[in-house]
């Protein structure tokens, strides 16, 4: 059985209504992003940094998966599928995707700030004072900016496996994701659906300048 690998960014939700996080004036909801998304700005303000997270976790409630989710996770009656992808929302396993691994962290979790092995799932809010068995409060089990991303290697270990290379609503900027699709093998085919897609100049790459759900309809005339 044939191993796509698609890598998903944040214009594969877009169309669910989940807001991406960026506006086009770098701000985040009205935040500079290193006031929400960065182990400084939590330690300055954590009050605010997990009133960012908690709204974000609440939108959750209120969107759903879109037909493109859905067409990845039908994909899986024919295909091996991983999806990697830099999204925090849970909008794959939702909609019946059964591998899906997050390089940014999931929305739906918290870890200690003592130890970040020591993660749970949480659907509510986060507050002050709700801490872990050791007494360190939780945070969000989100990458910020200036941490690690401890998923990339599992990350480049997949895509070396790839037979099938699928780039979804993703600007290709964001390092490390972003060197991601350098990991396939030579000559792997990879298609990039993307409305305003990056150029490219690899001639593997077929660009497909549609959104999600419009450019997995032509994607699944392709693999079915």
């Amino acid at each position: 059985m044939k191993h796509i690998v698609v890598l998903t960014g944040a214009g594969m939700s877009a169309e669910s209504g989940v807001k991406t996080f960026r506006d086009h004036d770098g701000l985040w909801e009205g935040h500079d992003v290193m006031q929400v998304a960065s182990p400084e700005g939590f330690r300055q303000n954590p009050a605010l940094v997990l009133d960012f997270y908690n709204q974000r976790r609440r939108q959750l409630k209120e969107v759903e998966p879109n037909q493109a989710h859905k067409d990845l996770a039908a994909l899986e009656k024919n295909y091996k599928v991983t999806i990697v992808t830099q999204n925090v929302d849970d909008l794959h396993e939702r909609a019946g995707s059964s591998n899906v691994v997050h390089l940014h962290g999931e929305l739906k979790k918290v870890r200690s700030t003592g130890n970040p092995r020591d993660v749970k799932v949480w659907t509510e809010d986060i507050n002050l004072g709700d801490t872990c068995e050791k007494g360190y409060q939780l945070r969000p089990h989100i990458v910020w900016f200036g941490e690690d991303v401890p998923m990339i290697e599992k990350a480049v270990e997949i895509c070396l496996t790839a037979d099938i290379l699928l780039i979804i609503g993703t600007s290709m900027q964001v390092y490390p994701a972003a060197g991601l699709m350098h990991y396939v093998s030579a000559n792997t085919p990879i298609y990039y659906i993307d409305p305003k897609p990056a150029t490219v100049r690899d001639s593997n790459i077929q660009v497909i300048a549609k959104t999600a759900t419009e450019g997995m309809i032509e994607m699944r005339k392709v693999l079915l």
